[in-house]
């Protein structure tokens, strides 16, 4: 967060761009990070993501979501703000103009420097040129969606400051949409203004189809989202302004699992997009899912602000959903359900497009008030695969990890190579779960889907392989330090916690750890392991477990030191 005027700041690491870093004098590396005689300590400073008007950076000086001190940042020698937020991003830049960050200590001791150079822009069309009022009762929704389609490549359209009344806008390949500080779109709630997309499209040759409207890891009519990219690509949506839902109780919330002629509509849904990069923004009272990307690749979101009430429903943060290459860095949530939650689609999309979502990392981000800190699944039919969450810090969420999945969702439903490591935790009710017996879905309490009893494997039995945890802290838990339950008939294959530190708040409260049939409430269990191959505890340690430390059952395997 840059500190100047009105607060609002952010940050990402990953698919970073070369940059110097000037270091000054005698300087000895320490891992990522640098002491130089002095100048205190000089901080791994690199480019996450840079437009013609802004610039994202990070700022490592071994902070998780927030920096371990304040600084003071100089653009070009003059005073800029305050960063305090690993993930910080510079807005109101010009095009095509070099730049020297100087970060600095409160006291002036210099931290570090980097240098870019911002885009080139051709042109800017201002949407209030065009004939938005941006008062908050006309409808903008076509003098935004003009501007976009007039809008050249290597150009900008500029939402400023005022507030736009709008149902859904759609997004085109090669432009910059900047919705600049002080602007807010504000979503319309009238069902019929919305379009409708249908699931599933059959083509002309009945050979092929075409999916729009999606639901729950199904092909089924949903409204248009209130931006909407449908196959487009070299986007980038950034600024300091607001996307606003409006949602509440008295419309999109009312009876929400009610499908009224079409599922609720996504904040942000990219659907087939690549090449998307979305920076700065606040989303706030969304119908439904804050960001949906399906089936996208090579998708940047840093520095936003996620905001939802916390007994709003279904209002996950971000949902990748049969993506590939996705970097969420130092992104804010607090809402109602899952902060982030990572899916493949169910059995009919799993199975035939078996489009796994990959390459994932989440870094620097704050997740606070959900349901999971970062879930997989529950509609996962095509699998989840290389998948890092590092330095970030969950609070006051149901669970830390959370992997939802059960029988039925297929033999394309692998997860593996997923790694959470340099996590801390507060007041997370469960810090692990893996639950292959989540109670989803009309079938979700059958006797198939929640008996404990071992089932012939066959091409309804998903797979759960390799987890790694390492380098963990968490306390003032409450109900279980570490819950897995895999099925029976195909185990857990391997399970590693390495370096991780559980302790439970001495007012502990009591709940269920995971949504499964036949689960009993509890409070302060230490850890709970049924169903895994290997299981490896190397330096976990947890404290004010009350009944046994360890409960085992069906673990072939168990190293521990």
């Amino acid at each position: 967060m840059i500190l100047r005027g009105e607060p609002e700041w952010n940050c990402r690491g990953g698919r970073e761009k070369d940059c110097r870093l000037l270091l000054y004098k005698e300087i000895n590396k320490k891992g990522n990070m640098y002491e130089q005689k002095g100048y205190g300590v000089v901080m791994d400073i690199r480019l996450i993501m840079v437009t013609a008007r802004s610039a994202t950076l990070e700022l490592n000086d071994g902070g998780t979501y927030e920096t371990e001190k304040k600084y003071r940042l100089l653009l070009n020698r003059e005073m800029y703000g305050i960063a305090d937020t690993v993930i910080t991003s510079l807005f109101d830049l010009k095009p095509d103009t070099e730049y020297v960050i100087d970060v600095q200590e409160e006291d002036g001791t210099k931290a570090g420097s980097i240098s870019f150079r911002t885009e080139e822009e051709f042109v800017t069309i201002d949407v209030r040129e065009l004939g938005a009022a941006g008062d908050g009762v006309s409808d903008d929704t076509g003098y935004i969606q003009a501007a976009i389609m007039a809008c050249p490549p290597k150009s900008r359209v500029l939402i400023p400051k005022g507030k736009y009344k709008i149902t859904s806008i759609f997004l085109k390949s090669g432009i910059n949409l900047e919705i600049a500080r002080g602007a807010e779109l504000l979503a319309e709630t009238d069902r019929s203004r919305f379009a409708r997309f249908p699931g599933r499209i059959e083509s002309y040759d009945e050979k092929d189809e075409y999916h729009l409207g999606t639901w729950e890891g199904n092909p089924l009519p949903m409204f248009a989202g209130i931006i909407s990219g449908i196959g487009v690509s070299d986007v980038k949506l950034y600024g300091e302004g607001i996307v606003n839902g409006c949602a509440s109780k008295e419309n999109w919330w009312n009876n929400p699992k009610v499908m009224v002629g079409a599922f609720r509509p996504r904040m942000l849904f990219l659907n087939q997009c690549k090449r998307i990069q979305v920076q700065g923004l606040t989303f706030r009272n969304s119908p439904a899912w804050v960001i949906h990307p399906f089936f996208s690749d090579d998708l940047l979101f840093t520095g936003l602000k996620v905001r939802n009430p916390q007994q709003s429903p279904n209002t996950d943060g971000l949902d990748p959903e049969s993506c590939r290459n996705v970097e969420i860095m130092g992104v804010h949530f607090s809402l109602g359900d899952d902060c982030i939650a990572v899916k493949s689609g169910k059995v009919y999309m799993g199975r035939k497009y078996k489009r796994a979502s990959e390459n994932i990392h989440v870094c620097h981000c704050l997740m606070e008030n959900g349901h999971g800190a970062v879930t997989v699944g529950s509609e996962i039919g095509a699998g989840v695969r290389s998948m890092v969450v590092e330095k970030c810090r969950f609070s006051h969420t149901d669970r830390g990890l959370r992997i939802k999945t059960r029988r039925g969702r297929g033999e394309d439903s692998i997860l593996d190579g997923i790694t959470f490591r340099d996590i801390e935790m507060d007041n997370v009710m469960t810090p692990f779960a893996a639950n292959a017996f989540y109670f989803c879905d009309p079938d979700g309490k059958t006797e198939y889907v929640q008996s404990r009893e071992a089932f012939p494997v066959d091409e309804r039995t998903p797979a759960l392989k390799h987890f790694l945890f390492e380098n963990i802290h968490a306390v003032d838990c409450h109900v279980a330090a570490i819950f897995f339950e895999g099925l029976p008939e195909q185990k857990i294959e391997k399970i590693e916690m390495r370096n991780c530190s559980i302790s439970f708040a001495e007012d502990a409260r009591t709940d269920v750890p995971i949504m499964s049939e036949g689960v009993e409430p509890c409070s302060k269990k230490g850890i709970h392991a049924v169903n895994v191959k290997q299981l490896i505890l190397e330096n976990v340690k947890i404290e004010g477990a009350v009944g046994e430390a360890l409960e085992l059952a069906g673990v072939e395997e168990l190293q521990q030191s």
